[in-house]
């Protein structure tokens, strides 16, 4: 099935939309939502919930402040990166779609999800819709849409979880794209989940960035501008 151009468009420019909001929630309350949904899931996909979310809090979600050297304040945070796509090999764990899922939220982007079991994938979408999520921050893709949204040049990252094969085909495509240079991460042990389950598993997700507040007078630390401005000797 051939996905027309537009119809795709108009579907990633509604994720990132929904990307934008959810981002602006922030660390704590998305932790927040995402709990509630552990409650409604089995004991070991909550577990995996609360396993992403206290990686997140804790590796993720500080922010650092860094004094600039004409007095501003620096404060460096870890932002989400736009619109990932979750999608895994037919037979994965849910553990692990769930930790793939969590991940990408928790850290603020939106997710396009595209598996073989769409109904699975629904059922996710009312869960979080459920504990008022906001609404296109998960949206379910048919997996024949899912070439042609590793394509899109607006997607940020793929995150798999199947076989080498699958991996090398995801990774080929996004090499061959123009534009935005995209993130994938794999997972290839659906089983064990090394990576998944690794505690900076959710730093595959963010992007680092730094506000600055400019709390200065005007024309800065006088002193500092006057190095190196005059004779030295």
């Amino acid at each position: 099935m051939q996905h027309n151009v537009t119809t795709v468009q108009r579907l990633i420019d509604t994720s990132h939309a929904a990307m934008i909001l959810w981002n602006q929630l922030g660390f704590e309350l998305r932790v927040e939502i995402l709990q509630g949904w552990a409650q409604q899931l089995p004991l070991k996909s909550a577990a995996m919930v609360q396993f992403q979310c206290a990686n997140a809090l804790k590796y993720a979600a500080k922010h650092v402040l860094m004094p600039g050297p004409t007095g501003e304040s620096n404060i460096l945070y870890c932002s989400g990166r736009g619109v990932f796509i979750v999608t895994a090999q037919e037979g994965i764990t849910e553990e692990a779609i769930v930790g793939q899922l969590t991940a990408a939220l928790v850290c603020g982007n939106s997710v396009l999800v595209c598996l073989a079991d769409t109904q699975y994938a629904e059922r996710i979408v009312a869960q979080l819709e459920h504990v008022e999520s906001l609404a296109n921050v998960i949206t379910v893709v048919s997996d024949s849409a899912l070439d042609a949204l590793v394509q899109h040049s607006s997607t940020v990252g793929v995150a798999y979880c199947g076989d080498v094969q699958g991996a090398q085909q995801l990774a080929r495509q996004l090499a061959q794209r123009e534009g935005l240079l995209a993130q994938l991460v794999v997972e290839l042990d659906g089983i064990t989940l090394p990576i998944i389950g690794s505690q900076r598993y959710c730093l595959r997700f963010i992007t680092e960035r730094t506000r600055t507040i400019n709390i200065t007078a005007v024309g800065g630390n006088a002193t500092l501008l006057e190095l190196g401005s005059g004779d030295i000797g």
